[in-house]
């Protein structure tokens, strides 16, 4: 596990962003396995911005995004369907056909999953997975639990990971479920970058790089992983 200490968000994204960069000029048919929140906006700017320098292209890459919302139409201004084309996609010259999300109101939640993980293993694999970490230490919606978790699956969300994005929903109630992949499904990325800036996460990232390997401390499991790049700002570093 390899840990990165910058002054800001935006020298954060910068450096993440060149990681990401890289591996589409070097492999432009590259399967990315992409994330939400704050955390990641600083990067998928930079992204852009490569882009727009021309030299790249996007038209071969397959993304796989970590999870979605049950019970909220897809195209909700809080979807992360519509997060993701806002932050990133809309600014790419990426097809439709090869971004991928779970579908949080499908029927048969536990066949979408398993189609979902059937996909990503006939794609070949995720070649980096970015990640941001919640103030429970959860990746992806993986939330403390008694047990590591396997594929994707449907979960429900602790009062504490509603509290923290209800801020977001002034229109539609917080959903209190989500489809995720799962742990397993995280960690068989050939390459992780978790991204985690603030104070607020400065004991998740404490426990994750420093406590016990614990499913109640989910992103625990990333010391078990042999590529992990950890980037902090120093708030957010402030208890290593």
């Amino acid at each position: 596990m390899e840990i990165k200490v910058f002054k800001t968000a935006e020298e954060i994204g910068s450096a993440v962003a060149s990681i990401f960069v890289d591996e589409v000029k070097n492999n432009p048919s590259c399967v990315l396995g992409l994330a939400t929140g704050a955390s990641p906006i600083p990067t998928y700017k930079e992204i852009i911005k490569a882009f727009e320098n021309g030299g790249i292209t996007f038209k071969d890459v397959k993304t796989y995004n970590l999870d979605e919302y049950c019970d909220l139409p897809k195209n909700d201004k809080n979807s992360y369907y519509t997060f993701m084309h806002e932050q990133l996609f809309n600014g790419l010259d990426i097809l439709e056909e090869n971004v991928h999300f779970l579908d949080g109101n499908a029927e048969d939640s536990e066949a979408e999953c398993k189609g979902y993980d059937a996909e990503i293993n006939a794609a070949g694999g995720i070649d980096i997975q970015l990640l941001g970490i919640g103030n429970n230490a959860h990746i992806g919606f993986n939330e403390p639990a008694d047990s590591f978790t396997d594929g994707s699956f449907k979960v429900k969300l602790t009062d504490s990971t509603i509290e923290a994005n209800k801020i977001y929903f002034d229109e539609n109630p917080m959903p209190h479920y989500a489809l995720t992949m799962g742990i397993n499904q995280i960690m068989a990325a050939k390459k992780i970058i978790l991204i985690a800036t603030g104070p607020k996460k400065a004991e998740a990232i404490r426990n994750m790089v420093k406590g016990e390997v614990t499913p109640q401390v989910p992103a625990s499991i990333l010391q078990k992983h042999d590529d992990v790049i950890i980037f902090l700002d120093e708030a957010a570093a402030s208890l290593l």
